[in-house]
């Protein structure tokens, strides 16, 4: 079996650099603005980009088992999607 630990992380990294980017932006826009649609935004992708990163710390700092890290990621990666879905609606 083939050790994909370099990949994983460095795809994480991707992940957290490219989300933390669109959050920062996003919520700079809210400042800028005061449009609470930008801050729903900012919050959505920040929950998505985190749940990515607990996912991977769990998976390979903590070791609990990919299941644990499964469920983290996929819990987050809903409620951020959830949001976004609330900000573009949102008045």
């Amino acid at each position: 079996m083939t050790d994909v630990t370099p990949l994983v992380v460095a795809l994480k990294t991707v992940t957290l650099v490219l989300g933390g980017l669109i959050t920062f932006f996003a919520f700079k826009a809210y400042r800028r603005t005061g449009a609470r649609p930008l801050r729903a935004l900012a919050f959505g992708f920040g929950a998505v980009t985190l749940g990515s990163m607990v996912a991977g710390v769990l998976d390979r700092i903590v070791l609990t088992g990919g299941d644990y890290a499964l469920v983290a990621e996929s819990a987050l990666t809903a409620v951020g999607f959830g949001v976004i879905l609330y900000s573009l609606y949102v008045d």
